[in-house]
């Protein structure tokens, strides 16, 4: 399932045959998903807003008999810029931010929203670089109307907090619902004390947020609730701060990076594309990788059954030579 970030106006309208038959991809608004209750459907996964994924989690647990929800919501994807990793690539690193932000014009859920460095020259000139860098950007079309309204709303509201300073914008927008990449500035003080500034803007847009020092750095990393990704851009000479920030990144996060940017995100064994609330509904899931066929997966026990009445997948003889855990040992006999 997936909404359009929208309460407001419905995209398409209920295909209640589908809620039914239980199986297939809806699209919609709030008052889609509240016909998500007939008994065949067994559980539900979900993209979109915070508040419509809370509503179906609500929706579920309500049933007569509840499902499981998997809800993937709202995430600003911190990215943390070490001091001697700045000083060695503060341009390249604000390019790559840039080209980050604006990719799919920034209607990546994995978008670096929130980018934190210590203040200093270096900081300096990567704020200058990731200045001219938004500033030769397009203005490219969203996806939905109720997108880019949302999108609008949130680069306005942080354009008029006192204190927020908006610091560069993209070309303007040629059409009706093209998104304008933007890229703002604040201090970590004014962040933590400022309880909005934790919400997702879903587009082309980024916050810098300067912190005094190392240890305000780690507070703010302290500050983030759940996230899909956290990122570090780091030198060998960060690693004593690194040390700092991954004990408390590994407890908001699903997916820590380091040197890169969070909106490549590769189908493979390892892949964790979940986190904790408002990340996901669910924090021990993944909806992409090798684990994320476990969310619709019910363990069940045979118990003394007769070798006959196995799945063939479980007889002793392996009829379908499978590799298989056995007594904890991976084995294909």
């Amino acid at each position: 399932m997936q909404n359009d970030r929208d309460q407001g106006a419905s995209v398409f309208e209920c295909n209640k045959t589908v809620f039914r038959a239980g199986w297939g991809v809806v699209y919609g608004n709030l008052r889609t998903y509240n016909n998500f209750t007939g008994s065949a459907i067994q559980g539900v996964g979900f993209t979109g807003s915070r508040k419509v994924g809370r509503h179906m989690v609500g929706l579920a647990a309500a049933r007569e008999v509840p499902i499981p929800v998997y809800a993937e919501m709202s995430s600003i994807n911190p990215v943390f810029l070490l001091p001697a990793a700045l000083s060695e690539r503060a341009e390249k690193i604000a390019q790559g931010l840039a080209d980050s932000v604006t990719l799919g014009t920034g209607q990546f859920c994995t978008k670096p929203g929130i980018v934190i460095g210590i203040a200093g020259a270096d900081f300096e000139k990567f704020k200058a670089a990731a200045q001219a860098a938004i500033a030769a950007k397009a203005a490219t079309t969203m996806l939905t109307p109720g997108i880019h309204k949302a999108f609008c709303e949130g680069a306005t509201a942080w354009g008029k907090d006192s204190g927020v300073k908006s610091l560069a914008k993209g070309a303007e927008p040629q059409g009706p619902y093209a998104g304008q990449p933007a890229v703002f500035a604040t201090t970590a003080k004014h962040f933590i004390a400022t309880p909005h500034l934790l919400d997702e803007v879903f587009g082309p847009a980024s916050l810098l947020v300067e912190c005094a020092d190392e240890a305000e750095m780690v507070k703010l990393a302290q500050h983030f609730d759940g996230q899909l990704t956290a990122t570090m851009h780091l030198a060998k000479a960060d690693h004593g701060l690194a040390q700092k920030l991954l004990p408390v990144l590994e407890r908001k996060a699903g997916r820590l990076l380091v040197n890169g940017f969070p909106t490549g995100v590769e189908v493979c064994y390892a892949m964790v594309h979940g986190g904790p609330s408002p990340a996901t509904s669910d924090i021990r899931a993944t909806s992409v990788g090798a684990m994320s066929i476990e969310r619709w997966l019910r363990p069940v026990c045979y118990q003394d059954l007769p070798e006959e009445l196995l799945p063939e997948s479980l007889q002793d003889g392996n009829p379908l030579g499978l590799w298989r855990l056995v007594e904890g040992k991976l084995q294909q006999a």
